[in-house]
């Protein structure tokens, strides 16, 4: 990064929040790696297997590494790049999609099951929704919504080529999703400032990383949550995520919602006693791998102000994100 380069104020603000411990040091080195992260993807098993894509990339001499964590997911070698991997048939078919390692959790921790109705609030362009359909084996009732036509269309299209057959594609502004709706499982993949996919001397994203997006977003998240909250039936689970580091649009957004609705808690990930009295089923296989993980190191962790969630600190491997599983 050129010396001159100086970080925009919403990012230094993220990470001066850290600077008690390692924290800080750590999100700058991982800016940093940003530059140098591989290509991700997954299999998508709604069409295809791992093994049927490990198989496929070697034949194509693409070297790559299999994720600890989540069987399906693979990093490319070092000079591997998006375009090397545009031109498989594997890709061209929808066996595989390319996904950012974080952005593949919030599904994972949510854990879609088979005949509830699930709902992806922020869909396009449907990464986590084929990624809900998939783990559900194809049986979830999955409504999907997207406010923005040509944002639509992609998810249209993305769904049809990944084989995720009858997604209700809602095009309609979730914040004001009738009542009248009630799902078991919601995944909220808020619209947020994006502090977590951050690369250092990226003036372009500097620019464009401002208080009044982050007035913005922050306003849209609200307004998401609370009716995310209202729409979650009694028992229901919701997974609230975003790609920012930042506590104003995490556990900030979070604890004032729970303050909104309380009948609503939040559902510890990583063990002991939850900070709100909670008798919540053990986490699925899945998240508890994600959980693991964490424990072990091998998916880079910030603090939070809640033990029940998880800030992932941005790395060569992973971008920023955030994760807390509430349960109506």
């Amino acid at each position: 990064m050129s010396e001159a380069f100086e970080y925009p104020e919403l990012i230094d603000r993220a990470i001066s929040a850290y600077e008690d411990d390692d924290g800080a040091e750590r999100i700058r080195a991982g800016f940093e790696a940003a530059a140098m992260r591989p290509v991700t993807l997954r299999a998508n098993t709604a069409k295809a297997s791992a093994d049927s894509v490990t198989e496929a990339l070697r034949a194509a001499g693409i070297g790559f590494t299999r994720v600890s964590w989540y069987d399906d997911a693979f990093v490319l070698d070092d000079g591997v790049c998006e375009r090397d991997a545009w031109e498989l048939p594997i890709y061209r078919e929808g066996d595989i999609y390319l996904q950012s390692l974080s952005s593949m959790l919030p599904p994972l921790v949510l854990g879609p099951r088979a005949g509830a109705d699930a709902l992806d609030m922020c869909a396009a362009p449907g990464g986590k929704t084929s990624l809900l359909y998939a783990l559900a084996g194809g049986h979830a009732h999955i409504t999907a919504c997207e406010l923005h036509a040509p944002r639509a269309e992609k998810l249209e299209y993305n769904l049809a080529k990944l084989g995720c057959k009858n997604v209700n594609v809602m095009r309609c502004d979730a914040r004001k999703l009738d009542e009248f709706f009630s799902f078991d499982q919601i995944l909220l993949d808020a619209p947020c400032t994006g502090t977590g996919t951050f690369r250092a001397g990226d003036e372009r994203a500097a620019k464009r990383m401002t208080e009044a997006l982050l007035a913005k977003v922050t306003r849209s998240q609200r307004a998401l949550l609370d009716r995310a909250l209202t729409v979650l039936k009694p028992g229901g689970t919701l997974l609230y995520s975003t790609c920012s580091i930042l506590p104003q649009e995490n556990d900030e957004q979070v604890a004032n919602a729970l303050k909104r609705h309380r009948d609503c808690k939040l559902v510890p990930l990583f063990g002991g006693a939850s900070t709100q009295e909670d008798e919540s089923a053990p986490l699925s296989p899945r998240a508890q791998a994600i959980v693991d993980a964490v424990q072990k190191g091998a998916i880079p962790a910030l603090p939070t102000a809640f033990k029940e969630t998880l800030t992932v600190c941005p790395s060569k491997l992973f971008e920023g994100f955030y994760l807390a599983l509430i349960k109506k």
